[in-house]
């Protein structure tokens, strides 16, 4: 009995001695994040499908909703054509979408700005190309545990020029790819999918870009792993984007603006 007692009075007093400690993380000022990454996919019906420019701020550690950024300036300008596409806000929620449709020109210019609390943000970049994906099938080799589902994906380069690519593979994975040891050939690739069940589908995107996004995302991928982010989420360091503050240089922003062609393949696992 005395040993009972004596145990429950010890772990009384290990509770007892738990005490909260507050951890002071290092904050700094918000910038402004500018998701502008537009891709047209030429071999579906709309143009500008789920094309916008989405507008946020970094917060702390802590914040569990990421602002958004409202009544902001948002326009691209085609500069071959000297036409302006005006953005409008979507009900206070940070994403400004296309008044008009853009239609854009291989290799054409076209010009980012985004006005915010009286300054000026402003990329470049010119629309980069692609090429379809020739099939995708089911594989049977396995990797470590057994469990993976093997996709094999194929598509053939174009020996015209020198080109990068990223695949959005579903589920927040994505892969980098460049030509450089496969220009103008048939190029075969595997890819493992955990948790993937019979019937299910996946739809694969090849996007072109230009090398110095290719060199962008491959850092971002790295840094944040296959973990179904995505790549344009917040990253554990700060990676500079090609948008620069013309207003206040040292307030740079975050982010990238890209207008790609993409293909998308519709592939149903049997």
């Amino acid at each position: 009995m005395k040993k009972r007692i004596f145990l429950f009075i010890f772990s009384v007093l290990l509770i007892s001695c738990e005490d909260v400690i507050d951890v002071d993380l290092p904050t700094a000022e918000p910038r402004l994040v500018i998701d502008a990454n537009f891709n047209i996919f030429l071999n579906q019906p709309s143009l500008n499908l789920n094309n916008f420019i989405r507008l946020t701020l970094t917060g702390s550690f802590f914040d569990e909703n990421v602002p958004v950024v409202n009544n902001a300036t948002v326009f691209i300008i085609d500069k071959d054509n000297d036409i302006t596409f005006n953005f409008s806000e979507l009900n206070e929620s940070g994403i400004y979408v296309p008044e008009t449709d853009i239609v854009p020109e291989i290799d054409a210019i076209y010009e980012l700005n985004v006005i915010y609390k009286g300054e000026t943000y402003r990329a470049t970049a010119n629309f980069i190309p692609t090429v379809p994906i020739d099939s995708v099938i089911k594989g049977n080799t396995k990797l470590f545990n057994g469990d993976e589902t093997e996709v094999i994906v194929s598509f053939t380069d174009s020996a015209l020029r020198e080109d990068f690519y990223l695949f959005d593979l579903d589920f927040g994975m994505f892969l980098t790819t460049e030509d450089e040891f496969y220009n103008g050939e048939t190029f075969v690739f595997s890819y493992f999918y955990d948790n993937i069940i019979e019937d299910q589908s996946i739809d694969i995107n090849i996007i072109g870009v230009d090398k110095q996004f290719y060199n962008y995302l491959t850092l971002i991928i790295e840094q944040n792993g296959q973990n179904g982010g995505g790549p344009f989420q917040t990253t554990p360091a700060t990676v500079r984007g090609n948008i620069v503050n013309i207003t206040n240089p040292d307030n740079y922003p975050l982010g990238y603006f890209s207008i790609s062609e993409a293909n998308n393949f519709n592939f149903t696992l049997e």
